[in-house]
Parts: C-alpha cells; sequence; structure tokens
C-alpha cells in the first residue's frame, strides 16, 4: 500500500453519482481470542457499510483505519458486497475490549482514535444525499455536519454511542452525559442503546438534542422507543433463534433504518422499525462482520413472524 496526503489506496470516484450513502468513522480492533490476531475489525463504520450494501444501497465508505486494520481480512466482505473503501491511515486508531456479563456490555479501551479530517473525503462523494456518520470515539469533527448536510435534501443519520463515551484513565469506557453537538443539530435520524445513555435522562432532554431528528432508542431484547417530532411509539424486538455475538447488532439495526428511509422514504416508522429489528436479530447469529445479513436473510426473518419483506429499491 502507497500512502498519500495520509490517504491509503486512493479510491476511484467514477460512480460517485450512483452511491445512495457515505458511512462515516474509525474503524475499530475489538479484541478476541477467537481470531489468531487476537482481534477482529468492528465500529458502527465497518458494519453500517456491510449491511446497507447487502440491504440494497450503493455504499461509499470513509474508513480510518491504523496499520493492521488497514489490510484486515473483513474488508474482503465489504468490497465483495459493492462497498467503496476509502482508507484513511490513522497512526492511532480505536482498539476495544469488549465483555459481555449478564446481558449487559462493559468495555477497556486500549487505543483511543486519532481524528478522520474532512479533507480525506474524495470530492466528487460530496453531492451524494444519503449520510451516515459513526463515531465510535469521538473521531469526527464539527465539519462533517456541514459537509453532510450541505445538500437541501440530505439524509443524514449519526450513531450517537461514540459521543456519549470517556476513556477514563483506568482503562475502562465510561458514559457521559449527553451533550449537544453540531453532528445531532445536522441529523434527522439519531439511534443509540439505552446503555448508551446516562441514567435518568428524560425523553425530552434527550430530543432537545437532536431536534430535527427522529431518535431511536434500542433495548436490545426489549424492543425500544421511537420518538419522530411530538409522537412516541414503542416497538417490539425480534428473537434469534441462537445469539452467537452481539457486537454490531445495533448498527446493523441502523443500517437498516437507513436503507429504509432512502429507499422507501419511511423514517423510523412502525414498517421501517421492524425490518430493523429483524436486521439485528440476524446479525447475532454470526460472529462479527460475518454475521451481517443480506436482504435475503431479513426477509426469510420477517417472513417467519408474518411481516412483510421490507423496503425494496423502486429504481
Amino acid at each position: 500500500m502507497s500512502e498519500v496526503s495520509g490517504v491509503y489506496d486512493e479510491t476511484s470516484t467514477d460512480s460517485a453519482d450512483r452511491l445512495d450513502l457515505i458511512v462515516v468513522g474509525a474503524a475499530s480492533r475489538d479484541v478476541t481470542p477467537d481470531d489468531p490476531r487476537g482481534w477482529r475489525l468492528g465500529g458502527a463504520v465497518s458494519y453500517v457499510s456491510l449491511a446497507a450494501a447487502r440491504l440494497g444501497l450503493r455504499v461509499g465508505c470513509v474508513m480510518g483505519v491504523d496499520e493492521p486494520a488497514a489490510g484486515a481480512a473483513e474488508l474482503n466482505l465489504l468490497e465483495a458486497a459493492g462497498v467503496l473503501v476509502h482508507r484513511v491511515w490513522l497512526e492511532h486508531g480505536p482498539v476495544f475490549e469488549n465483555i459481555e456479563r449478564d446481558g449487559r456490555r462493559r468495555q477497556r479501551w486500549l487505543s483511543k482514535s486519532d481524528t478522520v479530517p474532512v479533507t480525506a473525503l474524495p470530492g466528487e462523494w460530496r453531492r451524494a444525499r444519503g449520510w451516515l456518520l459513526g463515531p465510535v470515539a469521538g473521531e469526527l469533527a464539527a465539519e462533517w455536519a456541514e459537509v453532510a448536510a450541505a445538500r437541501a435534501d440530505a439524509c443524514v443519520a449519526v450513531g450517537w454511542q461514540g459521543l456519549l463515551r470517556e476513556f477514563a484513565a483506568d482503562g475502562w469506557v465510561r458514559r457521559v452525559d449527553p451533550g449537544s453537538s453540531p453532528l445531532l443539530e445536522a441529523a434527522g435520524l439519531v439511534c443509540a442503546s439505552v446503555n448508551d445513555v446516562a441514567a435518568g435522562a428524560s425523553l425530552g432532554e434527550l430530543r432537545g438534542f437532536a431536534p430535527r431528528a427522529a431518535l431511536v432508542l434500542t433495548a436490545g431484547a426489549g424492543g425500544g422507543v421511537a420518538l419522530r417530532g411530538a409522537a412516541t411509539a414503542r416497538y417490539g424486538a425480534i428473537a434469534a433463534p441462537r445469539v452467537v455475538d452481539p457486537t454490531g447488532a445495533g448498527d446493523v439495526f441502523l443500517a437498516a433504518l437507513m436503507a429504509a428511509w432512502l429507499l422507501t422514504g419511511e423514517l423510523a416508522t412502525a414498517r421501517a422499525l421492524r425490518f430493523a429489528a429483524a436486521a439485528s436479530s440476524c446479525a447475532v447469529e454470526g460472529a462479527g462482520l460475518a454475521g451481517v445479513p443480506t436482504r435475503g436473510q431479513v426477509a426469510a426473518r420477517l417472513h417467519s413472524t408474518g411481516s412483510d419483506a421490507g423496503p425494496a429499491r423502486g429504481r
């Protein structure tokens, strides 16, 4: 690989006008004893890009990577699904150890993340209508909000998790109180787990941080709640026959909501939430990115529950 202005493998932008969605964030390396490398590729940018492509979107991915992540075999999965992966060199990328206990996750951090600069974005990709900003370690600066919301008809989604954590000196990742952010203010869709949000925060308070957005709070097997304007709607989870690895299920859920929004115009409607719940239930049945489902798998899961197949490309 060659490095050009901090960017690995300069990506062709010939098909930029045909992209539905640009996904931005830093790829994490998640520590695991089940891989000979000692880690798997993770992070919202990885899971969302692969899921969105497998669900029918044409995806461009601006992915911050440290040296080991830049050559990860998992990137072949993204490229095989049609994702245009634009690698951005990070001297330091995020590295996490995920610890699951009693259905809850705690994280230790082994490395923080450098910033993914706006200047790394291929120029032709700036015209895209769909944007999903998925920070995992606060690596996306405010300028990304301006780029994503530049079009009047832009569809901008934000994964809130990476803005709700701090890297404590004792090595643990800790929750922080939600606060204002240009990323949230630019978003039309914001998604977070109830486990990411500080206890005691009211729905009204959370809604105020993303005033233009449909806000979806997921609660795993407990379903979740969607806030759209003054309306509040609860949705149920779809049980998976087996659970192998819950990592990335929330990112797949968000990718499915984004697919529904871009393909049908349905923003966190009851049908879109059902589609996303089916996608996330499929995701937990495999380890890491290998568990990210195809559209056919999601359709089969929906059919098993008596629901329709969900959004389809109407072009």
